[in-house]
């Protein structure tokens, strides 16, 4: 092992070498950290630097694919490699994606290290995510980086993003990091194109996100826009810019309203949780503790934006500690606990 461990030291550029340092350095200088915690801190950092060593290394391997897909949420990856599979091109076609929410968080130099590692606090500290998902959440996400950037020459990229701040915000991170490539890059608007290829007489819901497309509707999309032209190198040039200015930005939360990314304040919508958590009580006609999965299944049913459960859970145990909800059970997670509005709201 000793011998491997020189092997990645001495294969890493001097930009890796400087990453780690720092990782382990930033790690150190958190005053309030027991020394246990340093010690499970330091052992993440070191497992990470081995992962992403071998990925490094598998990637070299694997350079055969014509076509690479990013895409951005488990169910959006799940979704597209059924797709692929179906048409056969599983072995031909890769799918890269980012397990995360891009609407919400801070994302303030997230090209950087000292950017993930932020956000990785933040959420940590903010969104009750399960134990696992926190632990892999750094390795993953680097993890992915390394699949994006190498990303041969010679490969067509398609990238899938519907009309929502998380996949938005998302596209333009990665024409971010796309910056210096040549390839060719596709955009796949997923919302637009569901509209295109499959509105209906009946067509009420709009597919905010690629996650909520079936792999068949997914399948007619990507038939549907194989001749399509790639992005111009303004087009690409204005997307890195309009990162550039989100990077910059320390705001944790993003909506997407006429077209566009807009930063908005965290309680942006805790009148409208009191809001429906009134109505649902008007519904019931009392006043009783109602499921916190119930309230936030209300309040992300009737939302026109992408934004996630997690944050909206994040906001109603706030609003709980500002003593605007009761809470009964305990909120390690949505289906252990309820609430309900003060008598004085």
């Amino acid at each position: 092992m000793v011998r491997e461990l020189k092997e990645f030291v001495k294969s890493s550029s001097e930009d890796e070498v400087k990453s780690l340092l720092f990782q382990i350095l930033l790690k150190i200088s958190i005053e309030e950290q027991t020394e246990e915690e340093l010690g499970k801190d330091l052992k993440k950092t070191y497992r990470n630097f081995l992962n992403n060593k071998y990925e490094q290394k598998r990637l070299e391997n694997e350079k055969d694919y014509k076509v690479v897909h990013i895409v951005f949420g488990d169910s959006s990856s799940g979704s597209l490699k059924n797709t692929l599979k179906d048409l056969e091109l599983q072995d031909k076609e890769k799918v890269i994606y980012f397990s995360d929410n891009f609407s919400i968080g801070p994302i303030w130099k997230l090209e950087e290290d000292i950017g993930l590692t932020h956000r990785y606090k933040w959420l940590m500290n903010h969104i009750n995510l399960d134990e696992e998902y926190l632990f892999n959440y750094q390795n993953t996400f680097s993890v992915t980086l390394l699949k994006i950037y190498a990303i041969p020459d010679n490969v067509r990229i398609n990238i899938w993003a519907g009309e929502n701040s998380d996949e938005q915000t998302a596209l333009r991170f990665v024409l971010f990091l796309l910056g210096n490539k040549t390839n060719d890059i596709f955009l796949m608007n997923t919302t637009t194109n569901y509209k295109n290829h499959f509105s209906t007489s009946d067509f009420g819901f709009l597919h905010l996100h690629t996650g909520g497309i079936a792999p068949d509707n997914l399948r007619g999309i990507y038939e549907g826009n194989r001749t399509i032209q790639p992005l111009s190198q303004e087009e690409r040039k204005r997307y890195k810019n309009e990162w550039v200015e989100l990077s910059i930005q320390k705001n944790y939360l993003r909506v997407w309203e006429d077209k566009k990314i807009c930063n908005v304040d965290e309680d942006y919508y805790d009148e409208y949780i009191i809001n429906t958590a009134k109505a649902l009580h008007t519904e019931r006609e009392n006043k009783d503790f109602m499921k916190s999965a119930r309230l936030i299944g209300e309040v992300i049913g009737n939302l026109n934006q992408a934004i996630g459960d997690q944050y909206f859970e994040y906001r109603l145990i706030h609003l709980a500690i500002k003593g605007v909800f009761e809470i009964e059970g305990v909120p390690k997670a949505m289906r252990y606990y309820s609430v309900k509005l003060r008598e004085t709201y």
